[in-house]
């Protein structure tokens, strides 16, 4: 059994929840400055451009990459032989979130309560994902969503005689849908099966792969690569002023489903897809 003191995942949250609203993944930085080689407008590139000196001068001033450093989605992988110490870990990781935060002088975008509007002034609650796995280790990864993109998110349930080729039309459709509002160029996630809540989970998840991955399933790599194609083809472009780099990646997770059912969900998310990994 390995111990863990939760004011150790306090001090992680709390290093990544800056991290990730300052400083661009390794994975999304290739991405964008591929984006730039492979762009044929003339105005995409310039955008194209423009948004790579935005991340310059963030991380040199440090200066948060967007203004909506968003609401704090906390994947949490705990290895089975794990026991956490000093105090409750739900606790400890919401800390994490508030000192992240205010100290980093962030912008505060949670509100208490949907219909009353009163904002907690810290950035809290987070909304955190657990899943037990083997070993003694824990994976944190943390992903700031800004509701630009979260917005233009879509969960469907269709028929099984839909088939694939109904899972496709709600993707495209979904991104053509979202147009500029998300912020383009995009990373679609995507989850597949289970039901109604485990597909949203999963297209949540799937933002978090890196943008060079592909599923390790030959359909679903093949999938992947086709949405990619097609939503590039349909011409809204970096910014939504058009182009032929509408997202960066499309990124799909499946799971079993019922004989009933295929559910789709769509998470979209903005050219920057922030997220921050620990591993203890």
């Amino acid at each position: 059994m390995k111990d863990i003191n939760c004011g150790q995942i306090t001090e992680l949250i709390k290093e990544m929840c800056i991290e990730a609203t300052h400083f661009l993944s390794d994975d999304m930085k290739a991405a964008l400055e591929h984006a730039v080689k492979t762009e044929k407008s003339e105005l995409g590139c310039q955008i194209l451009r423009s948004l790579e000196e935005n991340l310059e001068i963030a991380a040199s001033d440090m200066i948060p990459i967007c203004q909506d450093t968003g609401m704090a989605i906390v994947f949490m992988e705990i290895g089975q032989e794990v026991h956490f110490t000093g105090g409750s870990l739900e606790n400890a990781i919401n800390e994490g979130v508030r000192r992240g935060y205010t100290e980093g002088f962030l912008r505060k975008s949670v509100v208490r309560d949907p219909i009353d509007r009163v904002n907690t002034k810290d950035n809290t609650p987070a909304i955190v994902h657990y899943s037990i796995v083997p070993g003694d280790r824990v994976k944190i990864t943390l992903a700031p969503k800004g509701f630009g993109s979260e917005n233009m998110s879509r969960v469907v349930m269709l028929k099984p005689s839909d088939g694939i080729e109904g899972v496709k039309k709600v993707i495209l459709d979904t991104v053509d849908a979202a147009g500029p509002n998300a912020c383009p160029p995009l990373v679609v996630g995507v989850g597949v099966g289970g039901d109604f809540e485990k597909c949203a989970l999963m297209a949540k998840h799937a933002l978090t792969r890196p943008v060079d991955l592909h599923s390790d399933i030959p359909y679903v790599r093949a999938m992947e690569e086709e949405m990619l194609e097609k939503i590039n083809k349909l011409g809204i472009g970096p910014g939504g002023l058009g182009g032929t780099v509408t997202a960066l990646a499309v990124n799909i997770e499946t799971y079993p489903t019922h004989i009933a059912g295929l559910p789709v969900a769509v998470n979209i998310c903005c050219h920057v897809n922030r997220h921050a990994v620990r591993v203890i």
